[in-house]
């Protein structure tokens, strides 16, 4: 007898299915906007392709995010 829920499991418990690309979240937010210090509030406009997380502020030298 093979019981219930058979089928060896394949393509089961993937989980998290549809949240897009990267380990952090990877929100996506294109190429415009800006980068934001969070302890300083110093704003400038973001690269494409340079995520905000990567760049420091030239005020006060703490990490930049994306507003």
């Amino acid at each position: 007898m093979s019981g219930m829920g058979g089928g060896g499991g394949k393509g089961q418990g993937k989980g998290r299915s549809g949240q897009g690309r990267g380990g952090l979240g990877g929100r996506g937010l294109g190429p415009g906007g800006e980068c934001r210090c969070q302890n300083c509030g110093y704003t400038m406009p973001h690269q494409a392709g340079v995520p905000c997380y990567q760049q420091t502020c030239p005020k006060c030298g703490s990490k930049m995010t994306r507003p």
